[in-house]
């Protein structure tokens, strides 16, 4: 019986797609303990500003080109690592 390997890759869609068509318990051989983190999880975080302050933000995020959501986590990443 030819048993096919498990893709080496780092890419979720084609994983998912890979244990969408086969079983876990037909590769149980080449299966290993994981016991480091793999994947960095992010959590939430909700803010509320006044809608002034949120037309602001989006403004000086189209001006950089960027989603609005993308320029306030660059602003408070920048704060964390100057803190």
């Amino acid at each position: 019986m030819n048993i096919e390997a498990i893709p080496q890759t780092d890419s979720i869609q084609e994983l998912a797609l890979f244990w969408d068509t086969h079983e876990l318990t037909d590769f149980e051989e080449q299966l290993e303990e994981v016991t480091e983190l793999i994947f960095d999880r992010e959590a939430l975080v909700q803010i509320h500003l006044p809608s002034q302050e949120v037309e602001a933000v989006k403004k000086v995020a189209k001006l950089r080109g960027i989603n609005y959501t993308d320029l306030i986590r660059e602003w408070v990443l920048e704060k964390v690592r100057t803190a």
